[in-house]
Formats: C-alpha cells, sequence, structure tokens
C-alpha cells in the first residue's frame, strides 16, 4: 500500500474507519477517559453498543458510496475500537503508531492486517515519553499543525494528550515541514471546557476555509495566527455549545464534499452556501465519548 496524507481534504481513496461492535460494556465512572463521557457515565446516558454500531455503518455507506476502500479493525472482545484517529495516523507515506493512553494500547493490534500491507521502512513508532495522538495532528500543505498542552501541569490532565516532546520529535521526522503547535484548553471535569484534541476546536476544510472555536485555545496569539493564515472571512467560528457537540469535527472526502452530523444545522447551512456538498449522518450518540466523525476515521490514502 502506497501511503499519501498532505492535508485533510484531498480526495480519500483508503481510510481505517473504527468498529463500535463488541464495545463492552458502559465504563465505571473512574475509568472514564474525558469528562463528556463522565457526565453521560453519571446521567445514564452513556451510548449503547446497538446505537453507535448504526451510526458507524451509516458512515461506512458513504464511504461506499463515494468508492473508498474501507478497512475495519479486527474485533477486540469487549474493548473500545470507536476512534481509530487516536491510535496511528499518516503525514505523506509514513505510518506514525501513536503513543496513547497505556489502557488502550491493544487497539493497535487490531490494525495487524493493514500494516502488514505497508512497507516496514515507512512505519514509525515515538519515544515513550512522547505522548502524541492523531486527533491533535493534522497535515496541511507545508505545516503541520499540532494540538498540545505545555503546561507544568500536565501529568495532572487525563485530557492533555500531546507533550511538547512529541512536538519536537514531529519536527525532527518532517525537516522539510513547518510544525506548528497550538496550547489547547483542557478540563477534566467540564467537558464544554476542554479541547481534548486540536481537531474538538478546529478543522482545515476544502475552498481555504476552515472551522474554528476561539476559546479551545489558550494563547490568544495562536489563535489569531489561525485567523490570520486563512483569513478571517474564511473562518466559521463555532460556540462553547457547538463545540461540545463537537461541530468541527467533521470529516472531508474531498476539497468538495463533506460528512457532517445531520443535527449540525447551522454548520451544514453554512457549508452549503459556500459551495460544499454536505452529507448528512447521525453520530450523536458517538459524540457522547468526546469525539466524532473525524475521531474515527484515519485516511491512509488521499489523492
Amino acid at each position: 500500500m502506497q501511503l499519501n496524507v498532505t492535508n485533510e481534504f484531498s480526495p480519500l481513496r483508503a481510510v481505517v474507519l473504527g468498529t463500535a461492535k463488541s464495545n463492552g460494556l458502559t465504563p465505571e465512572l473512574k475509568d472514564a477517559y474525558d469528562p463528556k463521557s463522565a457526565e453521560h457515565i453519571k446521567a445514564g446516558t452513556y451510548p449503547l453498543e446497538h446505537d453507535m454500531i448504526v451510526e458507524m455503518e451509516a458512515l461506512a455507506a458513504i464511504f461506499k458510496k463515494y468508492g473508498v476502500t474501507v478497512y475495519r479493525p479486527s474485533i477486540l472482545e469487549d474493548y473500545n475500537q470507536i476512534f481509530s484517529r487516536d491510535i496511528a495516523f499518516v503525514i505523506e507515506d509514513k505510518f506514525i503508531i501513536a503513543n496513547i493512553l497505556e489502557d488502550r494500547s491493544r487497539e493497535i493490534d487490531a490494525l495487524d492486517h493493514v500494516i502488514s500491507k505497508i512497507d516496514p521502512s515507512k512505519i514509525i513508532e515515538f519515544p515513550e515519553n512522547a505522548h502524541i495522538e492523531g486527533g491533535d495532528v493534522m497535515p496541511h500543505g507545508d505545516y503541520i499543525f499540532v494540538g498540545t498542552y505545555y503546561g507544568e501541569d500536565y501529568k495532572k490532565y487525563i485530557t492533555a494528550r500531546t507533550n511538547r516532546k512529541a512536538v519536537q520529535h514531529l519536527q525532527t521526522l518532517f525537516p522539510n515541514k513547518k510544525v506548528k503547535s497550538f496550547s489547547l484548553r483542557k478540563s477534566n471535569t467540564v467537558a464544554q471546557d476542554n479541547a481534548l484534541h486540536l481537531d474538538c476546536c478546529f478543522q482545515p476544510i476544502g475552498k481555504g476555509k476552515c472551522i474554528i472555536h476561539k476559546e479551545g485555545f489558550l494563547v490568544e496569539e495562536e489563535y489569531q495566527w489561525l485567523l490570520d493564515f486563512f483569513g478571517k472571512e474564511n473562518c466559521f467560528h463555532i460556540d462553547k455549545k457547538e463545540m461540545y457537540h463537537m461541530n468541527s469535527n467533521i470529516f472531508s472526502i474531498s476539497e468538495d464534499v463533506i460528512i457532517s452530523e445531520k443535527n449540525f444545522t447551522r454548520l451544514n447551512s453554512w457549508l452549503r452556501s459556500q459551495g460544499f456538498t454536505v452529507e448528512e449522518v447521525p453520530y450523536a450518540e458517538i459524540s457522547k465519548q468526546e469525539g466524532l466523525l473525524r475521531c474515527t476515521t484515519m485516511p491512509l490514502i488521499r489523492a
């Protein structure tokens, strides 16, 4: 397999889509990885396996419609394998295995049938002390945008997933790219105050545009840099409630076609007004785990 990913919106040819099958029981509160999951565990509204399977199959049907090759993980019994973006990501022709929470370390094993198709010299593992997850990493032409948290209290936050060492290691791996990091707002307890990954508060889409949530960024100058880079008129701002529902976590099949959640009425109307084709799917149950369409997908090949 010849990998190729240089941005978020070139035509998609092959992708890994996670699975909700054999997802296991609702976790105990102490085992929640993020505040939104914890919120739904407490409320008794944590998503059910059956409902999440239905949502993910709706997404798979859209990929089939557009002729995209879809790989799924092997099933690990009673194990959450929904968010394939966290465990690995592709930049150019390199498959980078993420350095994720220890409790999720088995997820990469379920992709052996995909990894076996890749040139071993193109497979990269990060050093143990360089923490990184795919939701924080966005190739964008000459740039690699990276969400991070540089605070001295990094270890306090289960929601801080990408550290300074990982940002530095990315620059070493891709010396010809400009690695631009963005410090994200973190909270272990309040979902509306937590940008779990960069794609929870920002995403580039086709036609030179992006979706952005200002309050997700800890440093005003870094938010302003993105505004200047894309042009204020090309930035669709989402509010705190829309960020909470994951409006920035949509997924581009191409420069012109975007998959979005069916309840994102304001966003979807704006996208259509800008000339995008919007394929709507139900994904509200999956969003209860603080992830959405981008989080459940790992592009392997974009033309």
